[in-house]
């Protein structure tokens, strides 16, 4: 360990955590740092820190221990940093540490930092801010079922606008960058308009749902969503999408499938061992964590989204006064409440410590140390149902017992000391979770299109539209059977199989009236080979639904097939089309 701080202090004993072949390496005792924070900071890490040491002892019998480091950052390290607000050695102290937590910081004013906790993303490429939502039983939430949302946000935190590339309107720089845009690119904006770049990349989006999926494997999660307003930032936010996509086929595509896949492929049913890719657009995310919240497990999203719905969904189940949160780089993560230092109530022992409560239960299971977290996750519920709360819940509890910071914190150490059977509580909620995943599956196998409606799904490409059943029939069949074949299947087509030369054929109503009816011959005696349409025409299950129209409108034809490799695996129709423009709307590609 390094010696070379002026004011961090290592302990005496414990043991570095450390990375070895790419993992986190975590010893049975090791240091792990902390900043208290600034206003309520120090007494929401005072209590927490106890209820962390309390959890560790009780889950492994005091086999395992954490030695604490303190860092500086904020107001506490001005008064000891000759004014720095921002220490290099506490930056130089968390890349050696690699696991911390920290309380509120307030930005210094004028200080030259939008503001200190991205800084410390920025200085530490902690690309990946996550932010868990649940429900916890008893905390006030304005949901009728607030128990049904439980999902862990992955926000990109480098790029997008929070890159910070601002030109203010009337400096030299905007009207240098105005002039360019406007004569060069030929933007269109008005007169004295502040501007901003958002870059979105290849590199910051893959990195960020390598991030999440590889989160959703080790947890069992369901699904990963990749939130954006592709729609209309094509370039951007689009872009985003569609790297996601690339980077799950690319290094996950063993354990993933796409929600095409999902319906198409598998018919609603998700196989076993396999998590489904989505995607919704942002404004949609926000309507279905209200509606349909159980749909959703993990949201991968780009930096700006990611900063409203992680608040926006938190205000569901009990606000950011419990939102955990961590900033999390390829190995090192801080770990940090969600909130602000509220300086009205500092040293007053008055605020609800659950932001980082839960902040300090993220990182006891990114240390693998998951019995530990389990053990303040399943005792918290038994402390609020109790009526034992801080001063926020118990305003809106009926008969709530208003306690503070560390009156709250005894509680919850003496619910952990005093036994809880977790075993029993573990079981219960993989039965529940098991139970309500088994009935999503039936909604999706019994009404596929209406539970696309309504989890907020929009077809984008015409395996969504497609007919995945085909019914062939063989060139040497006779009209006459195929007929009936179309009229007991109720379809307006058949798939005729290749012919010597490998071309496929399709046959439809239209080749029965005009060459058999009009042109006046017999279906008992005219093979299917003799008026079947070939070649056909074939397109990829991605190609977007409006390349599709375009296609059947150039040929003048009412159907493609639809292949996958040399394999056909649906037809599309225009009757699909319109039912689809009818079901969900066409706002076209340029309106929101």
């Amino acid at each position: 360990m390094s010696h070379s701080y002026r004011h961090v202090r290592f302990p005496e004993s414990g043991e570095r955590i450390t990375v070895v072949d790419g993992r986190l390496h975590v010893p049975d005792e090791p240091i792990v740092g902390f900043v208290e924070g600034d206003g309520i900071g120090p007494d929401i890490t005072r209590a927490c820190l106890r209820v962390w040491d309390a959890a560790v002892a009780k889950a492994y019998g005091g086999k395992r221990k954490i030695h604490w480091c303190e860092t500086y950052l904020g107001e506490k390290a001005a008064g000891i940093y000759d004014g720095s607000y921002f220490p290099d050695e506490t930056l130089e102290a968390l890349r050696e540490l690699i696991v911390s937590i920290k309380g509120p910081l307030t930005t210094p004013v004028g200080g030259g930092f939008r503001s200190l906790n991205v800084a410390v993303r920025q200085e530490l490429d902690l690309y990946a801010c996550v932010r868990p939502v649940r429900h916890y039983a008893g905390v006030p939430s304005p949901l009728k079922r607030p128990d049904q949302v439980d999902v862990v946000i992955f926000r990109e935190n480098t790029e997008d606008v929070y890159a910070g590339i601002e030109y203010k309107s009337g400096t030299p720089e905007n009207e240098k960058l105005a002039k360019f845009l406007r004569e060069e690119m030929g933007a269109k904006f008005f007169e004295g308009a502040g501007l901003g770049i958002k870059p979105i990349s290849e590199f910051g989006s893959k990195r960020l749902v390598r991030k999440a999926i590889q989160y959703a494997v080790d947890n069992g999660r369901e699904s990963v969503t990749l939130v954006h307003k592709g729609n209309i930032q094509k370039f951007t936010e689009g872009a985003f999408r569609n790297w996601g996509y690339e980077l799950a086929r690319e290094e996950f595509a063993n354990v993933t499938i796409t929600e095409e896949q999902l319906y198409g492929e598998f018919k609603g049913k998700q196989p076993e061992g396999k998590i489904v890719i989505k995607d919704r657009i942002a404004d949609i995310i926000f309507q279905m964590m209200q509606l349909r919240p159980a749909e959703f497990d993990v949201l991968a999203t780009p930096n700006l989204n990611g900063d409203y719905l992680s608040d926006a969904v938190a205000a569901e189940v009990g606000g950011v006064g419990i939102a955990p949160g961590a900033n999390i780089g390829d190995h090192i993560a801080v770990f940090e409440a969600t909130h602000g230092t509220a300086p009205k109530y500092a040293n007053m022992n008055k605020v609800n410590p659950g932001s980082l409560l839960f902040s300090g239960v993220m990182m006891l299971e990114y240390m693998g140390w998951k019995e530990a977290a389990d053990i303040i996750t399943l005792t918290y519920p038994e402390v609020i149902k109790d009526g034992i709360v801080t001063y926020d819940f118990a305003r809106q509890i009926d008969g709530a017992t208003e306690v503070g910071t560390s009156q709250f914190a005894d509680a919850i150490i003496e619910r952990i000391n005093g036994g809880v059977d977790l075993e029993a509580k573990r079981r219960a909620l993989q039965e529940q979770l098991v139970k309500e995943r088994k009935q999503r599956e039936i909604r999706r196998l019994l009404q596929p299109l209406e539970e696309m409606i309504d989890t907020g799904r929009i077809p984008h490409t015409v395996r969504d539209l497609m007919t995945h059943t085909l019914i062939t029939v063989a060139d040497s069949e006779t009209v006459h059977d195929a007929m009936h074949l179309m009229a007991d299947n109720e379809v307006s087509s058949l798939v005729v199989e290749r012919n010597a030369q490998g071309q496929w054929g399709i046959l439809t109503r239209r080749d029965i009236v005009t060459k058999i009816v009009k042109a006046n011959r017999s279906p008992m005696t005219t093979k299917v080979g003799d008026i079947a349409s070939r070649p056909v025409k074939s397109v990829p299950a991605d190609t977007p639904i409006r390349e599709a129209a375009e296609i059947l409108s150039e040929l003048n034809f009412s159907r493609l097939t639809v292949s996958q490799g040399d394999d056909l695996i649906g037809i599309v129709t225009e009757t699909d089309i319109f039912r689809a423009v009818e079901k969900f709307g066409w706002a076209g590609e340029e309106v929101a």
